[in-house]
């Protein structure tokens, strides 16, 4: 896959390398409960795997030129986590982005809302989008919080329709246009050169 290397004010997103699956598949797999999955859809099991399993699923095209459709979050010179896009609809670019930070100690400090903004930056800026969108559940405030942070806004809400020990939950749909996007960047470099 093409290399991609984008800097943060707190973290770096950066392409998957071979020399990284191991430390990915421990991220995800190294314990039966692990605290990140409370989060990301704990409502759906996570499905072990061997580590044979993983990299037939995640440790091919290595060399080709395709755009990612991840990258690794790192900070502190270690990985945190990652952001993926896939198409709900790619034949009217319909896209969704993703982002997981494994690690509970970089929780709530803004490395999400940083590689997140990073993150819809570039989808932006090198595919042929409207807009940006990610689906997350009322479970998780703080992926709401951050999706708010880089400009997106509530689309939509499935009411209780996400049930998790013994309770509903919210599906929720947020977004932001291209338009809004641009807005945003011109607002920020405005911002930048008032200081």
């Amino acid at each position: 896959m093409k290399k991609v290397l984008l800097q943060g004010k707190r973290v770096t997103l950066r392409t998957r390398a071979m020399e990284d699956m191991p430390v990915l598949y421990d991220l995800i797999y190294g314990c039966d409960q692990p605290e990140w999955k409370k989060y990301d859809a704990p409502y759906f099991p996570l499905d072990h795997r061997t580590y044979e399993q993983f990299l037939q699923q995640w440790g091919t095209n290595f060399t080709s030129d395709d755009l990612p459709d991840d990258l690794i979050i790192e900070a502190d010179g270690q990985i945190i986590g990652m952001v993926t896009y896939y198409w709900e609809s790619k034949g009217t670019r319909w896209l969704e982005a993703g982002i997981v930070i494994y690690s509970p100690d970089y929780w709530s400090g803004g490395y999400g809302t940083d590689a997140l903004s990073l993150w819809v930056d570039y989808l932006f800026e090198t595919l042929n989008i409207g807009r940006v969108g990610i689906t997350t559940w009322s479970g998780n405030p703080r992926m709401m919080r951050c999706a708010e942070k880089v400009g997106m806004q509530l689309e939509g809400r499935m009411r209780q329709c996400r049930y998790y020990e013994g309770v509903y939950y919210d599906s929720i749909r947020m977004g932001i246009t291209r338009e809004e996007w641009e807005s945003n960047n011109k607002l920020s470099l405005t911002d930048s050169a008032l200081i």
